[in-house]
């Protein structure tokens, strides 16, 4: 029987997404089950493998045509072990190692592969969306955080430690904004949803004139990153130069991957990035400023297209490979 079908896993701190897709990377079922985090997450694992052997049967697919599996998940991830730590969005600590890739091979009968849950979105990208399967394509989601993948000659880069490809700590304003990590001023604090309300706190602080943003600030109102979006697309000048802030420190920061690594798209992805051209536009501005000629002429930045199904389609083709 040929092996034909692969399995992607999206491990997420509120839902767990699967696929069942093609060895081509096209999504033939998709599901997905709520994250149980409850018990220091030890419920999460034993549902992924209840979810794969429970949808395998009732699509009556045979396990001698799956490739294999491949999964995406948040933390610090050992990928030679299998193992994942530092999940805390998950409730597994950095002392609560997690055997996931011998777990889910034991439960299921079925070849493991595993990474950071950005570097597996980034591969969705560059095989199946806006990367258009080149061997070179930088990636960068921005939600709550940053984070990124980056691929170079095909392969995710990786580092000697696993932080290749950490593009929200990547030092875009020295001695700024405290980051989680321990250190100031990277970009995470400034490209986030928490980076943009951050932004748009501070310059309402210091901005005299008339503004709704300002208003919203001012009376203490909730103030979100697609409120300032919104209000910049709708004219209000403060929100403007709130998102050309952030449009700047993301040029910056794309030209400066894009120095190094000269690859053919750098794709912005994430829920920051529904902003769409809007954003995209002045992305681009600021990464022609700052970019090497050749660099400026050969890389272009994209808008990622898989939405949801980047983390499913990239984890898949970790298995693939």
């Amino acid at each position: 029987m040929a092996k034909d079908k692969l399995i992607g896993v999206d491990l997420g701190g509120t839902t767990i997404k699967f696929a069942i897709l093609t060895a081509e990377g096209e999504i033939q079922q998709k599901w997905s089950v709520k994250t149980n985090v409850l018990e220091d997450g030890s419920h999460i694992v034993p549902d992924i493998i209840d979810s794969i052997n429970h949808h395998l049967d009732l699509y009556q697919l045979d396990k001698e045509r799956i490739i294999g599996i491949g999964m995406g998940t948040p933390g610090t991830v050992n990928r030679e072990n299998g193992t994942v730590s530092g999940a805390f969005n998950l409730n597994w600590s950095a002392e609560n190692v997690q055997n996931v890739k011998s777990q889910i091979e034991a439960g299921t009968g079925l070849p493991l592969t595993i990474d950071n849950d950005a570097n597996v979105a980034g591969l969705g990208e560059q095989w199946r969306g806006a990367g258009n399967n080149a061997q070179d394509v930088a990636f960068i989601t921005l939600g709550t955080g940053v984070g990124g993948g980056l691929i170079a000659n095909g392969d995710l880069i990786h580092g000697v430690a696993g932080a290749g490809g950490e593009v929200g700590h990547m030092i875009v304003e020295p001695n700024g904004y405290l980051c989680t990590c321990g250190n100031h001023g990277c970009l995470e604090q400034y490209a986030s949803a928490t980076g943009v309300v951050h932004l748009a706190h501070d310059f309402a602080e210091q901005y005299a004139g008339k503004s709704q943003l300002k208003a919203l600030v001012d009376n203490g109102d909730e103030v979100t990153s697609k409120i300032v979006f919104d209000l910049a697309k709708d004219g209000d000048f403060l929100a403007n130069e709130v998102v050309n802030k952030v449009a700047y420190y993301l040029g910056f920061a794309s030209a400066n991957i894009s120095n190094i690594l000269n690859p053919s798209s750098v794709v912005i992805g994430g829920g920051v990035s529904a902003a769409g051209e809007f954003l995209r536009n002045r992305i681009e501005e600021n990464f022609k400023q700052f970019a090497f000629a050749t660099v400026r002429t050969s890389t272009k930045v994209k808008l990622a297209e898989l939405g949801n199904d980047a983390g499913v389609i990239g984890a898949a083709s970790l298995a693939r490979n």
